[in-house]
C-alpha cells in the first residue's frame, strides 16, 4: 500500500488572525509526500533533509485518513519540500493536503467529484491534523483549500466555509523570504485583533475582486500588527500593484508585470535573504 502526492505553497491576499476569515492563492513551488502503509503498527514520519524536524502534523494527517478509511494500518511518511518553512508561503498545509492524498491513494481511496471524498473534505482532514497538531492559531483553511483546490480561495475560518474560488488568476509573483523564521503559532493573536475592523473592510474587497488593493492594504496592516517593517511592501507600492506580507511572515509576496517584478527584485535583493520568481497555479494538490 504505497501513495505518493504533491502540494504547492501559496501566498497571502488576506491573513484571518484578525477576523476568522482569510484568503489565499497557490503558487508553483511544492511539497511532495510519499506514504507507504502496513497492516498494523505506528505511523512514523520524515521530512527528508532536516534530521529531527517535527513530524507530528504529516502523522497525525496519516492517522486521521486510517481513522476515517482504514482499518488501524501502520507505517511510515516521508516528506520533501521546496516551500522555505516557517516562512508564510504555507508550508505547513501544503505538507498536510500532500500527506493526506497520497494516505487516501496508499488506500486506494478515490479523491474528486466522483470518488469517495472531495477536494475540500480532504483538505479539512489536513485542517484538523493542523489543529491537533497546534502548528496553526485559526485551522488554516483559506491555506489549505487554496492549495488543495488551487486559484484563489476566500474562506470563513471560524466554520471552515469556502466563500469564492477564483481558478483564473494568471499572475507572475516575486517572494522575498528573509532569513528569519516565524511560526504560526506564535503570532501575536491579541494585537492581530486590533485591525478586525480593516480585515472586514478587505474581506469585501477580495469578493469584488480587488485582490491586489486587497493584499496590499492587508501587507500593510499586518506588518503593523506583528510588528514587522513595512518598507519592504512600500517599496514594492512603486512598481507594482500588489503586494503583501504572507501568512504570519516574514515572507513578501507580489504580483504583477514581469517588468516590474523585475525592478523589485532588484530593491529586494538588497535586503538579503532569498527572492525568486513564481507563478500562480490553478490546479491544487494532485496524487502523482
Amino acid at each position: 500500500m504505497k501513495g505518493c502526492a504533491k502540494a504547492p505553497g501559496a501566498g497571502t491576499i488576506l491573513n484571518a488572525l484578525a477576523n476568522g476569515y482569510g484568503s489565499s492563492f497557490a503558487i508553483d513551488i511544492y511539497t511532495k509526500a510519499k506514504v507507504e502503509l502496513c497492516k498494523t503498527g505506528d505511523i512514523e514520519g520524515k521530512i527528508k533533509n532536516i534530521p529531527g524536524g517535527d513530524t507530528m502534523l504529516i502523522e497525525r494527517c496519516v492517522e486521521l485518513v486510517i481513522d476515517r478509511f482504514g482499518d488501524n494500518e501502520g507505517g511510515s511518511i516521508i516528506t520533501e519540500s521546496e516551500i522555505p518553512m516557517a516562512s508564510g508561503l504555507k508550508s505547513s498545509s501544503a505538507a498536510a493536503n500532500a500527506a493526506v492524498l497520497a494516505s487516501l491513494s496508499a488506500l486506494s481511496i478515490e479523491v474528486g467529484e466522483d470518488g469517495e471524498i472531495g477536494k475540500i473534505d480532504a483538505s479539512l482532514i489536513g485542517v484538523q491534523a493542523a489543529r491537533d497538531a497546534g502548528v496553526t492559531v485559526t485551522g488554516a483553511f483559506d491555506d489549505a483549500s487554496a492549495s488543495m483546490i488551487g486559484g484563489l480561495t476566500i474562506t470563513n475560518n471560524n466554520s471552515d466555509e469556502l466563500l469564492k474560488h477564483d481558478a483564473k488568476i494568471d499572475w507572475e509573483v516575486l517572494v522575498w523570504v528573509p532569513e528569519m523564521k516565524a511560526y504560526s503559532s506564535d503570532a501575536n493573536v491579541e494585537r492581530c485583533s486590533r485591525i478586525k475592523g480593516v480585515a472586514d473592510i478587505i474581506v469585501e474587497m477580495a469578493k469584488d475582486g480587488r485582490y491586489a488593493e486587497a493584499m496590499t492594504i492587508n501587507g500593510l496592516s499586518f506588518c503593523a500588527a506583528l510588528e514587522y517593517s513595512a518598507a519592504p511592501i512600500l517599496e514594492a507600492m512603486q512598481v507594482t500593484n500588489g503586494v503583501s506580507l504572507s501568512g504570519t511572515g516574514p515572507s513578501m509576496v507580489a504580483i504583477g508585470r514581469g517588468e516590474d517584478l523585475i525592478r523589485l527584485e532588484k530593491l529586494w535583493n538588497k535586503r538579503g535573504g532569498k527572492v525568486f520568481f513564481t507563478r500562480t497555479q490553478n490546479v491544487g494538490a494532485c496524487v502523482i
